[in-house]
């Protein structure tokens, strides 16, 4: 888009007239919107989540998509039937060298080609659209908002219940003082098990043969190479330390949004966990990960608990006896009522019911939004990174916090965290989490 832009004013200078162009109130007439006010858009990493992705903001008339990739053949070749005209790669680091007319990137590959992606795309001017959670590791989080803010683009985290109304509605109704002051917040998510069957298990040892459609060089990207095996691609990747970030950044990127967003919760000063045996392989097989928040602005101090694998809050103050909990949800305690909801900052109800029917909602004082996915293009087209409410300005240290609590994860105990210097004061063993080797060819860009 900026490259059309440029070529557009160089005519303007060099020829001292404007070429023809249908004036955009009569293309507006016609539903159409103007080819050279388009966001075009490239996406890496287009079967799963990314399917869904592409064929949401494909369909989009402020878009065009221009480009396709995937390690995966037979995802590659099923997106193109759906978008022909667009290009195809194999490769994101080819992708990018060859597409200047590219705008936009899509990023909805494993987690742990997130960081590498996104920040080669910022460094070239690209807006990003990242899916969840938006990094591997804590210092890719604090890279990538600072390659964000440094570049101009305009960002987006793929956690999408943060564009809807329940998010709103908790911060509304906390505000209003539906639950007077904030004591502590109680997370929780089902998956694991039936969504993947591998956290608590050691590496396979069988090698089967790589799948002729998978290019296993390019799936392993950044990460210390291995055997293929189905065990990781697809879908299961999630539970494998080198992969992915397990149900915790699967999920509490959707179900703790409202929390961070209401309660303004910021960095953890400290983080412990109970979990079931682990190994460096894959993540355990159940996790319950205590946060503190330290006291912030006018908010006192906050604990959040976070439950995965099975496990759920013991007893919930205010919730009404033998009242079930859903299978993802998440709770914010107050000193005089509580608020609960489900997944994806689904909408809450005030606990106990009574106090849900005694309540007045306020007036809406938050600004709605027209989507997750359209709200990022429109902020694109016009240049505007705050108008995408997940932002990297918003969404980052809401990664870096939440990716704290898998210290306590891996090292199994209470784990201190300085934010400002982004380390352990305890745990020096932590560093190689915090900041991870890349593979020769794979690294992070300056």
């Amino acid at each position: 888009m900026r490259t059309r832009r440029r070529h557009f004013l160089r005519t303007i200078l060099a020829t001292g007239t404007a070429p023809l162009i249908v004036p955009r109130h009569l293309i507006a007439r016609s539903g159409q919107t103007p080819p050279s006010e388009k966001l075009a858009t490239a996406h890496i990493g287009v079967g799963g989540q990314g399917g869904g992705n592409l064929g949401e903001i494909g369909s989009f008339s402020e878009t065009e998509v221009v480009a396709l990739c995937d390690i995966d053949e037979n995802n590659l070749k099923a997106a193109a039937s759906k978008f022909p005209k667009a290009r195809q790669h194999r490769d994101w680091r080819r992708l990018l060298d060859s597409h200047k007319d590219v705008d936009a990137v899509v990023v909805s590959t494993p987690d742990h080609h997130h960081a590498p992606i996104a920040l080669a795309a910022m460094q070239l001017g690209k807006h990003a659209y990242v899916e969840k959670p938006l990094a591997h590791t804590i210092e890719e989080a604090r890279k990538m908002q600072e390659m964000a803010a440094r570049m101009k683009v305009v960002t987006q985290m793929g956690n999408n219940g943060h564009a809807g109304e329940g998010l709103r509605l908790w911060k509304e109704y906390i505000d209003a003082g539906a639950i007077g002051t904030a004591r502590e917040v109680h997370v929780w998510s089902d998956r694991q098990g039936g969504w993947w069957d591998t956290q608590g298990t050691a590496r396979p040892k069988e090698t089967p043969p790589v799948p002729a459609h998978v290019d296993w060089d390019l799936w392993i990207g950044p990460a210390p190479m291995r055997p293929y095996h189905s065990s990781y691609h697809p879908m299961k990747w999630r539970g494998w330390w080198d992969f992915g970030c397990g149900a915790l950044g699967d999920m509490a990127v959707h179900n703790a949004d409202p929390a961070f967003y209401a309660l303004d919760l910021g960095a953890p000063d400290w983080v412990e966990a109970e979990t079931s045996e682990s190994n460096n392989d894959s993540f355990p097989a159940w996790n319950i990960v205590r946060y503190h928040f330290p006291a912030r602005g006018a908010r006192g101090e906050i604990t959040m608990t976070w439950y995965d694998g099975g496990r759920l809050p013991a007893k919930v103050p205010f919730l009404e006896e033998g009242r079930p909990l859903s299978d993802n949800g998440l709770i914010i305690i107050g000193d005089t009522a509580g608020l609960m909801g489900g997944s994806h900052a689904s909408p809450p109800r005030i606990i106990p019911e009574v106090k849900m029917k005694e309540f007045a909602r306020p007036a809406a004082t938050i600004a709605r939004s027209p989507g997750h996915r359209i709200e990022w293009v429109r902020a694109a087209i016009a240049g505007k990174p705050e108008d995408a409410q997940s932002g990297f300005w918003y969404s980052a240290p809401f990664t870096e916090a939440l990716l704290v609590g898998l210290l306590a994860v891996r090292f199994r105990k209470r784990v201190h965290w300085d934010a400002a210097a982004l380390k352990s004061p305890d745990t020096p063993e932590a560093d190689a989490i915090i900041r991870k080797a890349y593979r020769e060819g794979w690294q992070l860009p300056a």
